[in-house]
């Protein structure tokens, strides 16, 4: 187990806020686009991309590197702050989200993004593609650095699979839950973006599926819930998911939809809603005041 110190902590924090600004800008330019479940899956994006993972944007095919799928698709938004502050692209792009010819498609698009993994539009898909990922990752040859070096058969990669909670009433998840524990893919790690709420209203009105964490220990994974907004909570689970070699882990993020601005937070309304002039303005200082009072 790692120590994270409060610097850390800090700015993982801060850029998960600029980020939720970003995901703001991108949204209202061209009038479309998902806020809410952007807004939920900020800090483990950032705690991820910019502390956790082995990636190098330099090398985006780097055969050893960490793989992240965005299976939630829709909130790209997100995503696309985080890859082009990490260096995966020029951050000026951001502005043509969802525009003809943009890199930054309305569902990531790994043909036209640096940094994506996966084409996720249709939900469901990425533990059933993740599984198969993480297996080949264990099966293949690892060419050694010099000719003197052993050779070994697993790579050190490891895949990290982002999930949504109204994305798991899709039948394929469990297919490939059950296939992850079939073959214990210890290198194989979920974030469930647990916010309670999706498209068309509470989560536990469209599909109950609590008690969500006996569901996932009864098919054989290593469970934790933490506080998906504390930064500090993330890293301790995502390093305590690394120890584990036998079987995959799933880490279930008790979020808030919308997090970060107030008259966002637990409304559906805001899963695919663009703001106007006021409500940008006001969503905009909210953030900036937070911002201001992490960099005391």
């Amino acid at each position: 187990m790692h120590y994270h110190g409060e610097q850390l902590i800090k700015e993982l924090t801060i850029r998960a806020l600029q980020s939720r600004i970003d995901v703001l800008k991108m949204v209202k330019t061209n009038q479309t686009g998902h806020i809410g479940g952007a807004f939920s899956i900020a800090e483990v994006l950032t705690s991820l991309y910019f502390h956790h993972m082995r990636i190098d944007p330099q090398r985006r095919d780097w055969p050893d590197r960490d793989r992240l799928l965005f299976s939630k698709g829709h909130a790209c938004a997100m995503l696309y702050s985080v890859l082009a502050h990490r260096g995966f692209f020029d951050p000026a792009l951001l502005t043509t989200f969802r525009s003809f010819n943009s890199i930054l498609q309305g569902h990531p698009d790994p043909a036209k993004t640096p940094g994506v993994e996966i084409a996720a539009g249709p939900l469901g898909h990425g533990i059933a593609v993740g599984t198969g990922m993480a297996l080949s990752l264990r099966m293949r040859d690892v060419k050694p650095s010099s000719q003197s070096a052993p050779s070994s058969r697993a790579s050190p990669a490891r895949v990290y699979v982002i999930v949504g909670d109204g994305e798991i009433n899709a039948g394929v998840i469990w297919e490939g839950i059950m296939a992850a524990a079939k073959f214990r893919l210890g290198n194989l790690t979920v974030i469930l973006d647990y916010n309670g709420i999706q498209q068309t209203g509470a989560t536990a009105d469209v599909m109950p599926t609590e008690p969500i964490s006996e569901k996932w220990k009864a098919f054989g994974w290593h469970v934790q819930e933490i506080h998906g907004h504390n930064v500090e909570e993330i890293l301790g689970a995502l390093d305590r998911a690394d120890e584990v070699h036998a079987r995959p882990s799933v880490i279930i993020a008790r979020t808030v939809k919308g997090k970060g601005v107030g008259f966002m937070e637990y409304d559906h309304r805001w899963h695919g809603a663009s703001p106007n002039d006021q409500q940008f303005a006001q969503a905009v200082a909210e953030l900036e005041r937070e911002v201001a009072a992490w960099q005391k």
